[in-house]
């Protein structure tokens, strides 16, 4: 989510990310937590938190967890965007971003963000890219979709930031096109349009959709 207004979209949609059930559960929610390693006295810094499910999962492990996000609605606990952070230098254990990457305009700044204030891992989580069809359909269903990264293009951004990757995993999350829609207010053609450019990757009964995920874990080089 990249910096915007106090009037913006997302102060609007917040309620919606914190009830979501896609963004508070899933295979991979529990993939980024484990991928974290945060226990008792770990500081981790949460990166455009949005619903803040992530730190609500840390937190119940013990971590110290600072939450930033651009939306001053989805009450972080410091409002800034991903591409500009106003913490020192490796002040954070661990720097974790899930789900919101692909809202990211100047995403290779974004992820040199992550890695300068983390001090030993980053941690993203993300729609991986499939193809121009479902990129347009994520843009017709949200116009702050910007684009979502294949596997090699995030190596090639962490490498680029200073750090190294030391495994990704991959998922499919199912996303139900009713609630999908609901949360982004988008109907009409723009609904039906997206329906149809996802056709590929949706279930038989036409109700949902399945998006692939990645989740890239770092350390940061040595200095």
């Amino acid at each position: 989510m990249t910096e915007r207004s106090p009037a913006s979209p997302w102060d609007e949609r917040a309620e919606a990310y914190r009830t979501s059930v896609a963004h508070a559960t899933g295979a991979d929610l529990d993939a980024v937590v484990e991928a974290c390693q945060a226990g008792p006295g770990v500081k981790v810094l949460d990166v455009a938190t949005g619903g803040g499910h992530v730190a609500r999962r840390l937190r119940e492990q013990g971590a110290d967890v600072v939450t930033c996000d651009s939306s001053a609605g989805m009450q972080p606990d410091v409002v800034c965007g991903a591409e500009s952070l106003p913490f020192a230098d490796g002040s954070f254990d661990v720097v974790v971003c899930r789900l919101a990457a692909h809202h990211f305009e100047r995403i290779g700044d974004a992820v040199r963000e992550l890695a300068r204030v983390t001090s030993g891992l980053a941690v993203i989580e993300d729609h991986l890219y499939v193809d121009e069809e479902t990129e347009a359909a994520e843009k017709l269903r949200d116009p702050s979709h910007v684009r979502a990264y294949s596997e090699q293009e995030w190596r090639e951004l962490f490498a680029s930031a200073g750090l190294e990757v030391e495994r990704t995993e991959r998922y499919e999350k199912m996303l139900d096109f009713e609630s999908w829609f609901q949360r982004t207010g988008t109907v009409g053609a723009d609904a039906e349009r997206a329906r149809e450019l996802l056709a590929p990757l949706t279930s038989p009964d036409g109700d949902e959709w399945t998006s692939p995920m990645i989740l890239v874990q770092a350390r940061k080089s040595p200095s």
